[in-house]
């Protein structure tokens, strides 16, 4: 271990094996780091120029002098150089699995992310790479993160712009939400998809006027497409793995989220990766609502519980509407410029009936599990917290299961309230203000609406606890670019999107360790730099709370550490691999 540790310490500090004063009746520290400056995010002592590290756990948190006297002879002294220390940053929410199965297809990002910038671009692409994977006539190709707001055309590719890349090839594009996709006639046919063909349960088949199907798939009808993906191979899985995982420590992760674990088969891949040692990151995973029963019946899983071999079975993600972006988002009010083809009065719409939401929050909170539940619109929250207060007055244990809203974009003050009420924990995916921020004012929500999404300031003011994530793949996990966002609400025109929702990069940082620690009940082991919790740490090369907030999304991570095993060493570890980005650039 510390040969280990040695190897990835070397680029940053001065590094010497020294002989000290350890108590005699005190088994010395493995390793101390001195000499930093150290956020701890423990309110008791929020600021600390060392810490003391043994067995993977923080044994000291202080002065230099005081813990450098739990030194010994074999014990590692790490010199921080003055550089910041922060807890190692926990994933509010993203998608780690997906990212597995999605990592070797066709690139469809726009910038900053990635390049495509018009449907020509999109036909370019779509093109080399089918070139580029040859195979049967029947096999799906399928493309991911195109984003039509930021399309030359301000529109999705239709059914003749697909048909002109190939006619005999199935293949679908995705949306970068991922709750849309737009595909040629070969795939509708390959997916035995014609006009007779009803909408599937919690999705939509788009349709010309005449009553044909024009290649669109939307919301759960997406999976019609996705089903038919070639299976990837079992060890190129693994090495995706250890490509993503190397990518979350380069932001400076050290717990990540399977946000919808879909299947049987994507629970027992994460189960052999945990059990052959693969994961070096805490992943926590949420199984599909739908198919949970039989993901744990096949795969003999308990939910809840300690990670055993950095994995943990932490709950169930249900979806119950779609993207605010993509215009499926359920609100209250219409969109400010419907779909082409929807009436002025069109609202988006949820994918699970608010019947049925209450029947699996009764299910699943009367287990005891935790829920997390995907809603964008301000109507779809509507249903979570009648679904939520059903629950609490049928099972009186279920408010100890600190029931999540994921994403919480289109919000209302006074669901705010109730969020405070009944002790529901929202995680905000507050990149949008970036994003999408200028699509939100001008296209889909409007101005007031707009300038309210990811109201983190409203809900601190309340006294919410909330965490930010990336959602990543549908933007990459850059934890330094949320805080960024968070804290600045900078739009890609450079505009300020709902200036009195700006929280300080103290609040940020709270909201990317110890409030998602406590999101997944983790908050007596990792969150702060505080003696007793797991030695996870991030080494920045700045002080995001003591520079120009317009500079947070510039700071670079350094190095991360995980249970005191360094993962991430910016000065040794090259040619890291980024989704949608194309390398190690980030935007």
């Amino acid at each position: 271990m510390r040969g280990r540790l040695l190897g990835g310490i070397l680029a940053l500090a001065a590094v010497s094996l020294l002989a000290g004063s350890g108590n005699a009746a005190t088994r010395p520290a493995d390793v101390v780091y001195l000499h930093g400056n150290i956020l701890t995010v423990d309110e008791v002592q929020p600021r600390a120029e060392a810490v003391a590290v043994r067995d993977g756990r923080i044994i000291a948190v202080g002065r230099d002098r005081d813990v450098a006297r739990l030194r010994g002879p074999r014990t590692l002294t790490v010199d921080l150089r003055g550089k910041t220390m922060t807890p190692g940053f926990v994933d509010g929410h993203s998608h780690i699995g997906n990212l597995v199965e999605i990592w070797d297809l066709a690139d469809l990002a726009p910038a900053p992310v990635g390049t495509t910038r018009s449907i020509r671009d999109l036909q370019s692409v779509m093109r080399a790479y089918l070139a580029a994977n040859p195979g049967p006539d029947d096999r799906m190709v399928i493309g991911r993160g195109y984003d039509d707001s930021l399309m030359a055309e301000h529109r999705h590719p239709g059914l003749a712009d697909l048909d002109a890349i190939s006619t005999t090839r199935p293949l679908c594009v995705v949306h970068v939400s991922g709750h849309l996709a737009r595909c040629n006639s070969a795939a509708l046919r390959r997916m035995g998809l014609d006009a007779s063909t009803p909408d599937p349960k919690g999705g939509r088949l788009g349709r010309t006027s005449d009553g044909q199907l024009n290649g669109a798939l939307d919301e759960q009808a997406v999976g019609l497409a996705l089903r038919l993906a070639p299976p990837q191979d079992k060890e190129r899985a693994l090495q995706a793995l250890d490509e993503i995982q190397t990518y979350y420590a380069s932001q400076g992760f050290t717990t990540a989220q399977d946000g919808l674990t879909s299947s049987p088969a994507a629970a027992a891949f994460l189960a052999r990766a945990s059990q052959a040692g693969r994961l070096r990151i805490d992943v926590a995973s949420y199984l599909r609502w739908s198919v949970a029963d039989a993901i744990i019946a096949e795969n003999s899983l308990k939910v809840g519980g300690p990670y055993v071999g950095h994995l943990k079975f932490a709950g169930v993600k249900i979806t119950a509407d779609g993207s605010p972006q993509g215009k499926t988002a359920y609100l209250s009010q219409p969109y400010l410029h419907p779909p082409h083809d929807a009436p002025s009065d069109y609202r988006g719409y949820p994918t699970v009936p608010e019947d049925e939401l209450v029947g699996w929050y009764d299910r699943f909170m009367g287990r005891g599990w935790q829920v997390q539940t995907h809603c964008n619109g301000d109507a779809c929250i509507d249903m979570v917290l009648a679904a939520v207060s059903k629950a609490y007055e049928i099972h009186s244990e279920a408010r100890r299961t600190r029931p999540v809203v994921i994403h919480s974009q289109v919000t209302r003050r006074d669901q705010l309230e109730a969020y405070q009420r009944l002790g529901i924990f929202p995680s905000f995916f507050a990149e949008h203000t970036f994003y999408w921020g200028d699509w939100h004012r001008d296209e889909t929500l409007g101005p007031d609406r707009g300038a309210f999404i990811s109201p983190t300031a409203a809900a601190e003011h309340l006294k919410i606890r909330f965490s930010l994530h990336t959602d990543a793949p549908v933007v990459p996990p850059s934890a330094m670019h949320a805080w960024w966002s968070a804290v600045n609400r900078t739009t890609r025109s450079g505009k300020v999107l709902g200036p009195d929702q700006r929280i300080s990069p103290e609040t940020a940082l709270k909201a990317l360790t110890i409030w998602p620690a406590w999101q997944h009940f983790d908050e007596a082991i990792k969150g702060s730099i505080t003696p007793g919790k797991y030695a996870d740490f991030v080494v920045l090369d700045a002080d995001p709370t003591r520079i120009d907030p317009a500079r947070i999304k510039d700071v670079k991570v350094l190095m991360t550490i995980k249970e005191g095993q360094v993962i991430y060493d910016r000065g040794r570890t090259k040619n890291v691999r980024a989704p949608f980005l194309g390398g190690d650039n980030q935007p």
